[in-house]
């Protein structure tokens, strides 16, 4: 029987407080996040990281003393193997990989040698690309993997915005909401997602892009809802402009328009910081303070079985693919940014 390691990449995060020091200069280190050459970048990593660590802890102590990033994932990997062993024709073995803390890519491609796959599908858990996020994993990942076995066929996943399984996931849960909502006027929804430096997108990065497109698929969906719908930007640091506009912003936008708002992390998959402390703590006291009449957050998509078999399919069909890119011939897209994706 076929052999199939499917690895799962995310961000990662603390485990403990003494180690958000260390995560974040991993963070800031990299290059695809600091694009600067070294000594500055080290340096620069070590100033930041020591500026901010101690913010990040009082985030991380509203979430219990670590980062749930892991423990997400690793459900969603469970989850997600289930799904793709429903047929018994090849044998899936899920696994995680973080970007900047335990399990790194180092610890796991271990895991996965052992396991003596067939093949390996990569699947960034990011459903927009972006050279900050899924080029980085999937660039340490290759690199690394290459040492141990450099001929074990490798195939990946960059992107899936336009999954139907999260698409429909995110279409249900704003209905839900619609319906708490809309006896407070007519409902905005902020279409949510982590932000990025402008100057970024302005060299070519897809990021942007794909998440307008993947708002433009679900306010068609949505089309029969009365409802006002924009994209905006969140967790913004430093001192460079970062594309706009700012969720926040557009709260106290909203408050002062009395505009009830609906709340939809579209670039997220699973609940941590940016959701649980940004979205539902820090964003859902500032709409309070500006009189927002309404203040609904949908929630991530996490081990939602629509979602996963989702994923699950879109994995088997990638198989038989060179990728799962749907926009090979369009000039944002992803494949001009990652050879291995080819």
């Amino acid at each position: 029987m076929k052999k199939i390691a499917v690895v799962l990449m995310n961000l990662g995060g603390p485990s403990d407080l003494k180690s958000v020091k260390f995560f974040l200069f991993n963070l800031f280190y990299d290059r695809a996040i600091l694009q600067i050459p070294n000594p500055f970048r080290w340096i620069l990593a070590k100033i930041i990281s020591r500026n901010r660590e101690g913010d990040a802890i009082n985030i991380y102590k509203k979430l219990g003393g670590k980062s749930p990033l892991l423990d997400e994932t690793k459900a969603q990997a469970k989850e997600l193997e289930i799904s793709l062993n429903k047929e018994k024709n090849q044998h899936f073995k899920t696994f995680v990989s973080m970007r900047y803390w335990h399990p790194f890519s180092l610890e796991t491609i271990k895991n996965v040698i052992s396991f003596g796959p067939d093949q390996i599908i990569l699947l960034p858990l990011y459903p927009q690309f972006s050279t900050t996020t899924s080029q980085s994993s999937l660039k340490d990942f290759t690199e690394k993997i290459k040492k141990f076995s450099p001929y074990l066929e490798t195939k990946t996943i960059p992107c899936f915005f336009f999954l139907e399984g999260f698409l429909s996931f995110i279409e249900k849960e704003v209905r839900s909401e619609y319906e708490k909502a809309k006896s407070y006027g007519v409902p905005r929804i902020l279409w949510t997602a982590h932000g990025l430096p402008k100057r970024i997108v302005e060299k070519g990065d897809p990021y942007q892009k794909q998440v307008e497109e993947t708002v433009g698929i679900l306010e068609s969906r949505l089309s029969d809802l009365k409802i006002e719908s924009i994209i905006c930007y969140q967790s913004k640091v430093g001192p460079l402009e970062w594309i706009k506009p700012y969720t926040e912003d557009e709260i106290v936008r909203a408050g002062k328009e009395g505009c009830p708002l609906i709340v939809v992390p579209i670039s997220f998959i699973s609940e941590h910081s940016e959701t649980l402390v940004e979205l539902d703590m820090d964003y859902k006291s500032l709409a309070l303070k500006e009189g927002v009449p309404f203040y609904g957050r949908v929630s991530t998509a996490r081990t939602n079985k629509m979602f996963v078999d989702g994923l699950s399919s879109a994995i088997k069909e990638g198989l038989n693919n060179h990728s799962r890119c749907p926009k090979e011939n369009e000039s944002f897209c992803c494949l001009n940014h990652l050879k291995f994706c080819k």
